[in-house]
């Protein structure tokens, strides 16, 4: 008799582990090509995401996924909330250890993370998605869609993108003739100048606004102290945390902008991201220089 207890004890475990090895072969995934033109398959239903682009983290609060993530960069501290995420370090130089301890079922990555920086990560043997930053206000959209399909949330994707769009149709047209010229700072001083050339999303931006972007010719993020001076824009735009030291640096405190107190000072994250705060960007940006 005990030797029977013990066999059927013995085959009521192996058709437990057959069932749930035959339940893990099912297909729980689905393809999805990223903005590398890799095909890759993800979870049909992720529940552990780790997120290495601010942008991105941003989104997932706006589609209400939040309780997904599991692990983000040092930079992704909007909405305040994700700072209560666990940080996998910095964008270019994350902490790939620190990522596979928190055993993700989806990484997504975006333009700052490279693709080398994608294949090791890959080779963690983890589902990873890049999905980037690109040109046009379009893209946002687009972006914010393919966010929604990856974590399973593709009608709230919808609700948000009809809301933005809302928010842009409501938006002040100004009507300043000529056109006021604009700067946008992103670094400034003995590190270089850096701005957004003509082939960013945030030029794109900053002509929604009602604004000319002095930097328009240009491709890139590169700009020379001596063309800003020279075009002496009517505003500048900088982040909120550098308005002080950049309206006290020679030469910068020359500028006429400057000079008659025509800096908007941004929150970081509002303007250089490609996230649904770009429309709050605009919005204000249009409202100063009306």
């Amino acid at each position: 008799m005990k030797h029977f207890f013990l066999h059927i004890s013995a085959l009521l475990l192996f058709t437990l582990v057959a069932c749930q090895g035959g339940n893990n072969t099912q297909s729980t995934t689905t393809s999805f090509i990223d903005d590398y033109g890799r095909t890759v398959q993800v979870p049909s239903s992720p529940t552990r995401i780790v997120s290495v682009s601010p942008a991105a983290t941003e989104i997932i609060f706006a589609l209400g996924g939040e309780q997904l993530l599991v692990g983000r960069t040092d930079f992704c501290n909007y909405p305040p909330e994700a700072s209560s995420i666990e940080s996998i370090g910095g964008i270019t130089n994350l902490n790939i250890e620190k990522v596979a301890s928190l055993k993700p079922d989806l990484i997504i990555t975006a333009s700052m993370v490279s693709e080398q920086t994608v294949s090791t990560l890959q080779k963690l043997g983890i589902p990873v998605v890049s999905v980037l930053e690109k040109e046009h206000l379009e893209d946002l959209y687009a972006n914010i869609e393919r966010i929604g399909q990856l974590i399973g949330k593709p009608q709230a994707a919808d609700s948000l993108n009809q809301a933005l769009q809302q928010q842009m149709g409501n938006l002040h047209k100004p009507t300043a003739d000529p056109v006021p010229s604009i700067y946008y700072v992103i670094g400034f001083g003995s590190g270089g100048n850096y701005t957004a050339g003509g082939n960013t999303f945030i030029n794109e931006l900053l002509t929604y606004a009602g604004a000319r972007n002095i930097a328009a010719d240009i491709q890139g993020w590169n700009y020379s102290l001596e063309a800003l001076m020279a075009a002496d824009p009517d505003y500048v735009i900088v982040r909120q945390e550098d308005s002080a030291s950049f309206c006290q640096t020679r030469p910068y405190n020359n500028l006429t902008a400057v000079k008659q107190g025509q800096v908007i000072a941004l929150p970081a994250g509002l303007l250089d991201l490609q996230a649904p705060r770009n429309i709050k960007a605009i919005q204000i940006i249009s409202k100063a220089i009306k």
